[in-house]
C-alpha cells in the first residue's frame, strides 16, 4: 500500500499533473500523518552543504522544510499546489507557487536543492538543469523518497484489497514485482533521478545515502494517512472506503497496528565548478 510515495510511479510521473496535484486536497491531513524525514539524513545533508540557503522543490506543506529549518537552514520553498503552499505559509515558510521547471528563480542563488519524497513528479532533466543554475560550486542537490515495507502478512492483504478495489496505476506494487525488495522497487527512480542529474553535466557523480528505520501504526493512523497516497486522492468515496475497510481489516488482524520498516534514500550530488 502506499504512504509517503508511490511504490511504482509511472516511468513519466512528472507528466501525471492530475495527480501531482491532487494531494492538497486535504493539506491539514497530509500534513498530519506523512512520517517525517530522519534526523541523520537531514544532518548529513547539512554537514554536506556549503551554506545555510536551502530550496526545497515541492515542498507540499513543509514537513522537510521545517526540519531544515530547525536545523538552522534558511528555507525557500517552491510547490505547484497553492492549497499546499498557504498552509505551509501557516508557520512562518516562505513559499512560491510554481512547478520547478517554470519556476523564475531571478537570480537568487543556494547552497542546497532538496526535495522531499516530490522529484518523481518534476523532469528529471529539466529539474535538474534548474538545479545547476541556481547551486553555487560546491552547492548539493539531494532528493530523496521513503521506502516502505510493510510485513509480509499485511503486504499481501493490502496487496489483495487494492487487487479488488484500486485501478492498477493506484496500486503500490506491481503484480510481477511482488518478490524483488521494496527498495529494489524503487531502483527504477532512483536510477532516473540520477541519470537526469548525469545528463546535466553540472554535477559529480551521483551518489545514493541510505538510511533505515521504522514506525508503528495503529490502525487509526494508519487509515487517518491512506487517503493522502498518490492515486488513492483521486478514488470516489465509495471506493476509498472500501479500500479503508479492507486494509482496517488487515490491521485489526494483525492485533490493531503493525510496525513499517523504512529506508530513506538520498540521491546526490554536489554542483562542479
Amino acid at each position: 500500500m502506499p504512504t509517503n510515495t508511490p511504490e511504482q510511479p509511472a516511468p513519466e510521473a512528472h507528466r501525471a499533473r492530475h495527480v501531482a496535484e491532487s494531494f492538497g486536497t486535504d493539506a491539514e491531513r497530509y500534513d498530519r500523518t506523512r512520517a517525517p524525514y530522519p534526523d541523520a539524513m537531514v544532518e548529513r545533508i547539512v554537514a554536506a552543504s556549503p551554506g545555510p540557503e536551502f530550496l526545497d522543490v515541492g515542498c507540499g506543506t513543509g514537513i522537510a522544510a521545517r526540519q531544515f529549518r530547525a536545523a538552522g537552514r534558511t528555507v525557500l520553498g517552491v510547490e505547484p499546489d497553492a492549497r499546499m503552499a498557504e498552509f505551509a505559509r501557516r508557520d512562518g515558510l516562505e513559499v512560491e507557487v510554481a512547478t520547478i521547471e517554470a519556476w523564475e528563480p531571478g537570480g537568487r542563488v543556494f547552497d542546497a536543492v532538496v526535495a522531499g519524497t516530490a522529484w518523481h513528479w518534476v523532469d528529471p532533466v529539466a529539474g535538474a538543469a534548474k538545479a545547476a543554475q541556481v547551486l553555487r560550486p560546491g552547492g548539493r542537490l539531494a532528493p530523496f523518497w521513503h521506502v516502505f515495507e510493510p510485513p509480509p502478512e499485511l503486504a499481501d492483504a493490502f496487496a489483495e484489497a487494492y487487487r479488488r478495489i484500486a485501478p492498477a496505476d493506484a496500486r503500490p506494487v506491481r503484480e510481477e514485482d511482488r518478490t524483488k525488495s521494496a527498495v529494489e522497487r524503487y531502483q527504477p527512480l532512483l536510477t532516473k533521478a540520477a541519470d537526469g542529474i548525469r545528463g546535466t553535466g553540472a554535477f559529480s557523480e551521483p551518489e545514493q545515502w541510505r538510511f533505515d528505520w521504522e514506525r508503528t501504526y495503529t490502525r487509526d493512523e494508519w487509515l487517518d494517512h491512506l487517503p493522502t497516497s498518490g492515486g488513492l486522492t483521486l478514488l470516489p468515496p465509495d471506493k476509498l472506503a472500501e479500500l479503508l475497510d479492507g486494509a482496517g481489516a488487515a490491521v485489526d488482524a494483525m492485533g490493531g497496528s503493525f510496525t513499517m520498516r523504512y529506508s530513506t534514500v538520498v540521491v546526490t550530488a554536489t554542483r562542479v565548478p
